[in-house]
């Protein structure tokens, strides 16, 4: 079975969000090679060239510029993670999103969280860093849930995230996995 990229993206994302360091097993480099390379670029540090990989952060975060497109390219379904993930970066991030129409619907879910995003047509403009506070917030669909969730581990308070059921379509056990690497969440 081929390791699943997205789950393995989400965690190397969670631990750059929070300034973690998490080793993940159970992956394919070559899969993750677009992320590990924007991750890297953005100040994350990146340990290993197969599996296991692991991912620590420390602060301040770069900005990046992130070009979502089809595989072998940055994958599209990790954009709104990178997106929260650079809400705490230094400077001006840019997504321009070359596969999906209306990708960026999650955006204001990220601003009631503080994020100083703007979007134009194809294109994300992310300010940061960004303080993210609490906020109660709601899952569009499977990738906007799990940037919600990324926001809300690097976000001052408790957020609320509704329509989570989206999550679990693509992340059986997501905040179960979170929580046993330290995260403080609670499902209603």
């Amino acid at each position: 079975m081929i390791p699943d990229r997205h789950e393995a993206g989400t965690f190397a994302l969670a631990s750059a969000i929070t300034g973690g360091d998490v080793t993940i097993h159970n992956t394919n480099y070559d899969h993750l090679e677009p992320l590990l390379y924007k991750l890297a670029q953005s100040g994350v540090t990146i340990r290993g060239t197969h599996d296991p990989i692991r991912v620590s952060a420390d602060y301040p975060l770069r900005a990046v510029e992130v070009q979502a497109i089809h595989f072998p390219g940055f994958p599209t379904d990790l954009q709104p993670q990178i997106c929260a993930l650079l809400t705490q970066a230094t400077g001006e991030s840019v997504i321009h999103e070359r596969v999906f129409e209306a990708r960026f619907t999650y955006v204001e879910e990220l601003r009631k969280m503080g994020a100083a995003i703007q979007v134009s047509g194809e294109k994300a403009y992310i300010r940061g860093p960004t303080p993210l506070h609490a906020a109660s917030v709601r899952a569009l669909d499977i990738r906007s849930g799990v940037a919600l969730l990324l926001a809300a581990l690097a976000a001052e308070g408790s957020t609320r995230v509704t329509d989570m059921q989206h999550v679990f379509r693509g992340y059986e056990s997501l905040p179960e996995d979170l929580k046993a690497l330290g995260a403080q969440i609670e499902m209603e």
